[in-house]
């Protein structure tokens, strides 16, 4: 078995091996929702991935402290320092408390996390919950001359911090490269530069979320929420932080810069972003009228979407595509998933039946060491699902007599096929309460008991007969020592 984990380090541009600060111990950190909405597929996705990463770092042995934040405060339309609080124009339009807005609409994020079956973070902090800590992040950057105040505003100094450190280095970028795409300040802007962004900014009378401060009263920028919760729960650095790929220009650079100039130490060891969603090709965005929440994928009720798909197959869709790759939606890739995770899911049934003789005929060995290669390659889940087809494959053919397994073998063909099935993918068995499975379901016991009836009478032609017609409608039909079993096919 390969023992080495290998990450893909944003900062280096290339994979590394994974070797924590601390042996044995994991510090994660994930950019968390902005919860004035609901969740969006391109947040799923990125929480799925870190799920699955945590689950394998789990599995591995690591003690990981696994942090995820709510942004509930601090964050405006603009993502820099311009336009209205998210949560206040949100807050006007559904004429509600902000804080009623928060509320609602993180008790959704949550639902929407148990329909993935995704894992709850070690700790889910909260921005609002550590304005003290970003309030003394914030002096302690000014002492150390990379911030100035403004009329109760405070911003961060990017080109004084450029003369010491590489401001641009997350992405690969020059200060003046940077410059060139920004617009020139105008006569009523107080930044100095055309880079420089808040790290608290001034709350205006009808502000309605606003903290004291020594600036006055306030609320913080978006960046250094992230920055002062990272560090109190992680360290000044941990290994590693992720989230989207569309954080890595502002957001995560912003974060580099703040805490490398607060605590002179380079934050993070590693740094891990997802790629964007397409829907048929094209990017997801609500400007191309193809984007659709979680819920309108789980009903099927969008002009896009043929049906709706279980959560599951969603979950299973997604890990069919590597998390650095750009994952692409159609209603062709969404039902194939579907078929691929009924598969595995009948096999994990299937595998418990299995009898066993003296010899294998199936090397499980090598598809041990190839399920471990690749979730060590980057957490290269498209390979760990070939491999994981494969020993469905092993499963059905030992189940048809048509290969051996021994009792070691089936042991670890067992364990293996639950372990990243079910604890390192997250996949579990759904039932469904839809009318038509239902109907399916009953429709079903009825033929299962005319076919019996069939085979009481020695109609032996007719009987295999009926389980041949269905087969053509991918229902496969298996008799057992405990009566006939019926499933979905590919």
């Amino acid at each position: 078995m390969q023992n080495q984990l290998t990450v893909f380090n944003t900062l280096s541009r290339t994979k590394e091996k994974f070797e924590p600060i601390h042996p044995g111990m994991v510090g994660l950190y994930v950019c968390g929702p902005t919860v004035y909405s609901d969740v969006h597929l391109g947040n799923c996705r990125t929480f799925i991935s870190f799920d699955l990463i945590y689950r394998y770092l789990l599995h591995l042995g690591f003690k990981v402290r696994y942090v995820r934040n709510i942004t509930d405060a601090g964050h405006l339309e603009g993502d820099r320092d311009e336009g209205d609080d998210k949560f206040a124009k949100k807050a006007k339009l559904e004429q509600l408390e902000p804080m009623e807005i928060v509320h609602k609409y993180t008790l959704g994020f949550h639902d929407v996390m148990r329909e993935f079956n995704t894992l709850s973070p070690s700790i889910e902090p909260t921005a609002t919950g550590h304005i003290c800590e970003q309030i003394e992040m914030i002096k302690e950057i000014i002492s150390k001359k990379y911030a100035y105040e403004i009329n109760g505003t405070v911003y961060f100094d990017v080109e004084k911090y450029n003369k010491e450190f590489p401001y641009g280095q997350l992405t690969n970028r020059k200060l003046e490269d940077l410059l060139e795409g920004t617009r020139e300040l105008s006569g009523q802007d107080e930044k100095r530069g055309r880079l420089d962004f808040a790290l608290w900014i001034a709350a205006k009378p009808e502000t309605l979320m606003k903290w004291p401060s020594p600036w006055g009263w306030g609320f913080p920028g978006w960046h250094i929420e992230c920055s002062a919760m990272s560090s109190k729960y992680l360290g000044e650095t941990f290994d590693i932080h992720g989230g989207g790929m569309d954080l890595q220009a502002t957001h995560h650079t912003n974060e580099i810069a703040q805490s490398q100039a607060c605590n002179h130490k380079s934050p993070v060891k590693y740094w891990m972003h997802t790629n964007m969603l397409t829907v048929n090709g094209v990017r997801m965005s609500k400007s191309a009228g193809n984007g659709f929440l979680p819920g309108q994928l789980f009903t099927g009720n969008h002009p896009l979407l043929e049906k709706g798909y279980s959560p599951m197959a969603v979950r299973f869709f997604m890990m069919q595509t590597h998390y650095r790759s750009t994952l692409d939606f159609s209603n062709e890739a969404l039902q194939a998933s579907e078929k691929g995770y009924a598969r595995l899911m009948a096999s994990l049934k299937t595998v418990e039946t299995l009898k066993t003789s003296a010899t294998s005929t199936s090397n499980i060995q090598n598809w041990k060491k190839a399920c471990y290669d690749a979730m060590n390659d980057d957490f290269n889940t498209p390979i760990l699902v070939a491999s994981l087809f494969e020993g469905a494959r092993i499963i059905n053919s030992v189940n048809d007599n048509k290969e051996t397994i021994t009792t070691d073998d089936l042991q670890v063909l067992k364990t293996l096929m639950q372990t990243f099935v079910v604890d390192v993918l997250g996949l579990k068995a759904e039932t469904s309460n839809s009318s038509a499975d239902k109907a399916l379901q009953g429709a079903m016991e009825v033929i299962l008991e005319i076919r019996k009836d069939i085979k009481a009478k020695k109609d032996y032609p007719a009987s295999d007969k009926l389980r041949d017609d269905l087969n053509k409608h991918h229902i496969q039909i298996k008799d057992t020592k405990d009566g006939p079993v019926w499933s979905i096919s590919e």
